[in-house]
């Protein structure tokens, strides 16, 4: 069970991101698209998918639904496995000056808060939410999970 990226971010990152993630779901290897980009190129986004005309920190578009917990094989999402036969997870789109911004206001490093983007968006392609507070909970513990396995935890 191992996650590829298909990223301009720096690979060194990407490959402790992978490392950081096994053990979050079960089944076959994924792959994931994470992309930075400008705020006009994520407000565009916003709107075209949510509907939604402003700037915001990070978008995720899965490539699957109701998959939370359950395991993930090729086998079930055949239309999803990508050309070096990974099951594709989905995108997810990180607004690289509202991270530093973020970085700024919380008072940590823009390394932290850019993981941590990637971490909260790859969750969402995996099936987490955070609409009700069980799940925000859920969710909540699952990025702590990932971000202290890469040495970015928060400061509190």
């Amino acid at each position: 069970m191992r996650i590829f990226f298909d990223s301009d971010l720096p690979a060194e990152g990407l490959a402790r991101l992978a490392a950081a993630m096994e053990g979050l779901w079960q089944g076959d290897d994924l792959s994931a698209e994470l992309l930075l980009v400008s705020e006009e190129e994520i407000r565009r986004l916003n709107a075209q998918g949510r509907g939604v005309d402003a700037v915001t920190d990070v978008l995720s578009f899965p490539s699957m639904e109701g998959i939370k917990g359950a395991p993930i094989l090729a086998d079930e999402h055949g239309e999803e496995i990508d050309e070096n036969g990974n099951i594709f997870l989905g995108s997810v789109v990180i607004c690289e000056q509202r991270a530093r911004e973020q970085a700024e206001e919380y008072g940590h490093s823009f390394e932290r808060e850019l993981w941590y983007l990637a971490v909260h968006g790859l969750l969402h392609c995996l099936g987490y939410d955070h609409m009700a507070q069980e799940d925000k909970r859920e969710m909540r513990e699952k990025e702590e999970y990932v971000m202290k396995k890469l040495s970015l935890e928060r400061d509190i």
